[in-house]
């Protein structure tokens, strides 16, 4: 039973690891009204509350620990990976292009399904460029992850988030705009 009961728990626990194994966060630079922990690309909800329908936003960043809604990979060529939930960033568009203030989205990666019966999704929405002035971009669009203006409490008040969507690079406050990566301590 002793036996059992350490194997079920080894198998609980592998899926945490193996959705952190090259992950890391996606970090605004300026920390705006957060000094103390920044906002992070993330998935709205946590845990088992993850919602997909949802646009991504800019959420403090969860320390200490680290968190699966705020994990992401970069996997060549420049696809944004929630490995934990299996999805890639995707600009919101029609005909593979999107417009300023667009938001993204989690949404299956368009190398691993049939883009022919998801319309929606298409391999040029998915791929960013992390650019040397740390802005990232929807690779030859000249549109650049931005965070809001505003920040509002989530469902705790020590908690923040704020918009995030897709402006003209050359227009977009490096304030709200410049991203670096880091991987927290788990």
């Amino acid at each position: 039973m002793r036996y059992a009961i350490l194997a079920l728990c080894a198998f609980i626990a592998t899926p945490a690891v193996a959705w952190q194994e090259g992950a890391g966060y996606l970090e605004l630079a300026d920390r705006l009204d957060r000094p103390e922990d920044g906002y992070c690309l993330d998935l709205p909800g946590s845990g088992e509350w993850v919602d997909f329908s949802m646009p991504l936003n800019a959420h403090n960043c969860k320390r200490p620990g680290f968190f699966a809604d705020e994990a992401v990979t970069f996997d060549a060529p420049g696809v944004i990976r929630f490995p934990a939930y299996e999805g890639c960033v995707t600009a919101v568009g029609l005909n593979g292009a999107s417009l300023p203030g667009a938001p993204v989205m989690l949404r299956p990666c368009a190398s691993e399904i049939d883009t022919d019966r998801a319309p929606f999704i298409a391999e040029s929405l998915q791929i960013f460029d992390h650019r040397e002035d740390g802005r990232i971009e929807l690779l030859g669009a000249d549109l650049c992850l931005t965070v809001g203006v505003e920040s509002a409490p989530t469902f705790s008040p020590v908690h923040r988030w704020r918009a995030l969507t897709l402006e003209r690079c050359g227009a977009a406050p490096a304030a709200r705009s410049v991203w670096t990566r880091f991987t927290p301590d788990s």
